[in-house]
């Protein structure tokens, strides 16, 4: 194939994806590349795909005719975790030109090179998911305000439910003298928050190829981005509930740079259900997770994933889950709604929950959510927070976070763009 001048680029699903596809593209540029917006003729189109949002396969078939349509002799390459899970599946959509599995897709200016348009079958380039090792950093930088810096990869839990580690690979992570080498980058180019993003972030401290490297984990982590001087706040995306040490609240406690912000999966209020879905830990060590940082930062956010209509859930395990959730001083909720995903052992499991059953729970605990979120806001009502102010202008308004992850919305002042500014809430 000639170069090809111009890329454009679609993620689905995690903020994970976000920074990988932010990676590629740069990746992109460095060969020669111009970027284009989505909507816009391009002459490679790049779709970074996700294997846990519903209907993965239907949503690529839906963008690569939207593609067809416009740009019938650009050339469509799907990646991410369901092309690495479904590869042939995704191959078998007209229109796919190449499909890249988790080992491949940092390749991706390689592969580039060498395709030429047919009306044959996507060529695939995949391993198996045992054989992909190795770290690729990542990290995305939409405008300077904030940026999601990936430092971990893969995952070793075997939840019942989950098809990350067949899309991912083990838990592997990047070196802390590299990751504070990319925020030091990052400090440069004027980020003022760091969101540390991963799989499993929690496990951080595995080499590149899985082992343990120097005996590094994620509190080491902290502690040393603690000390890079231009990075005005962190965020820890997500963190498991048995890999979140009392040392690293206390830390995070103490700190000027990481924010009182935690966002903790639960999955389930029920002992029962936990154990269906194969979790590693008990409500009651999620509950005194909870009242640690509550107690150490008690103005601190918490925020909650739960599944709602895991196989097996009965209206009594729900019950508790609602009741448990209740009971806790968390602050929002992100309800997923399960579905079911090929090659995973919840699928043995039964009885199965009616759609209807797992909508309206998932309504209610959405109902919960809303009211968890009005009282931690209203809590802080006439007191000052520092919030950095998003620098993009949306309809004469911007917005903006304080430390404990409250939305401030105002009409917008340019000298406030990228900038941390004390709000009475």
């Amino acid at each position: 194939m000639n170069q090809k001048q111009t890329v454009a680029f679609h993620t689905l699903g995690c903020k994970l994806n976000f920074s990988e596809t932010s990676t590629l593209s740069r990746l992109m540029e460095k060969e020669g590349f111009e970027k284009k917006e989505f909507d816009e003729v391009a002459d490679v189109y790049v779709i970074n795909t996700c294997s846990v949002t519903d209907n993965a396969d239907k949503e690529c078939r839906q963008i690569v005719r939207r593609i067809q349509r416009k740009a019938p002799e650009s050339f469509v390459i799907i990646t991410g975790c369901y092309a690495q899970l479904k590869p042939k599946e995704i191959a078998s959509i007209p229109g796919v030109d190449l499909v890249l599995g988790a080992a491949e897709k940092f390749n991706i200016a390689e592969h580039i090179g060498n395709l030429t348009k047919t009306n044959d079958p996507a060529k695939i380039c995949s391993c198996d998911i045992s054989e992909v090792s190795g770290f690729n950093a990542s990290f995305s930088q939409n405008d300077r305000t904030r940026t999601f810096l990936k430092v971990q990869d893969g995952c070793d839990y075997n939840c019942s439910f989950c098809t990350i580690p067949m899309a991912r690979g083990k838990s592997r992570s990047d070196s802390i003298a590299n990751v504070i080498m990319n925020a030091e980058k990052l400090a440069a180019d004027g980020v003022k928050e760091i969101v540390l993003t991963g799989v499993n972030l929690g496990d951080f401290g595995k080499g590149p190829d899985g082992d343990k490297q120097h005996q590094e984990n994620f509190t080491d982590l902290v502690k040393a981005l603690d000390e890079v001087k231009g990075i005005e706040r962190y965020r820890i995306s997500s963190i498991e509930p048995n890999l979140i040490t009392n040392e690293l609240i206390e830390w995070v406690a103490n700190s000027d740079q990481f924010m009182p912000h935690f966002h903790i999966p639960l999955q389930s209020g029920s002992d029962r259900i936990l154990g269906l879905m194969r979790r590693r830990y008990k409500r009651a060590l999620y509950a005194e997770k909870v009242a640690l940082i509550k107690q150490l930062m008690p103005h601190a956010a918490i925020g909650v994933d739960v599944i709602v209509g895991f196989p097996g859930e009965t209206d009594e395990d729900f019950k508790e889950t609602f009741d448990f959730i209740h009971s806790l001083d968390v602050s929002y909720l992100h309800v997923f709604t399960y579905s079911e995903r090929d090659n995973t052992k919840a699928l043995e499991i039964k009885p199965v929950v009616p759609i209807s059953v797992r909508n309206e729970r998932n309504k209610t605990l959405r109902n919960l959510s809303y009211m968890k979120l009005q009282y931690f806001t209203q809590q802080h009502a006439g007191t000052n927070r520092p919030v950095l102010f998003e620098a993009y202008n949306k309809e004469g308004m911007m917005e903006g976070y304080t430390d404990n992850y409250i939305r401030i919305s105002t009409p917008y002042r340019a000298e406030w763009a990228n900038q941390i500014v004390a709000w009475n809430i």
